[in-house]
């Protein structure tokens, strides 16, 4: 099973020859697939690996078509929300497939924070997580369906919530929100 990640990009794609690569939270992603690529026991495994590209100018059937099919071959999502983050189509398309029809665990990783006192108070989200969640209002009003496990932009952080058991869909834990 895999590691869906789910973080905005903009719409349309940035015309330079970078496309989604100039998007900030693009570049999140990336930063897990570098970690990965320099210690294969990194326990990341990579969704978008798993079938066909979707191109810059591909239609929204496609793309939706594609996005479903590696959501279902996933164990749980891993949700960039950063300041740049915006409800693009896609992501609330991802968001809303992966929690609502698929019951998927969510792993928020939070770039914009380092450290786990920067998004919780006490085990629990903070003000600055929560009005995070706001951006994507159907992450904020479905994220009590599933276990959600809130980390900082933290290689050891974001290792600790892969590697638990407890944030995947095969053994979807009953805390149902989580800080490390």
């Amino acid at each position: 099973m895999y590691n869906y990640s789910a973080f905005y990009v903009a719409e349309p794609f940035n015309p330079s020859n970078l496309g989604a690569n100039a998007t900030p939270d693009f570049v999140y992603y990336n930063t897990l697939r570098a970690w990965k690529g320099r210690d294969s026991s990194f326990p990341f495994y990579d969704a978008h690996e798993t079938t066909y590209n979707v191109r810059d100018d591909s239609s929204w059937e496609t793309l939706k078509e594609r996005l479903h099919d590696r959501l279902r071959h996933s164990k749980n999502i891993i949700l960039f929300l950063s300041s740049n983050t915006r409800p693009s189509r896609a992501l609330v398309e991802e968001l809303d497939y992966g929690i609502n029809t698929l019951g998927l665990p969510v792993i928020v990783v939070y770039p914009d924070y380092s450290y786990n006192s920067s998004i919780a108070d006490n085990n629990a989200p903070n003000a600055r997580a929560k009005t995070l969640w706001n951006k994507l209002p159907v992450f904020r009003d479905n994220r009590h369906k599933v276990p959600t496990a809130h980390v900082p932009m933290d290689k050891e952080y974001i290792m600790r919530a892969l590697n638990d058991p407890d944030f995947t869909i095969q053994n979807k834990s009953t805390c149902y929100c989580y800080c490390y």
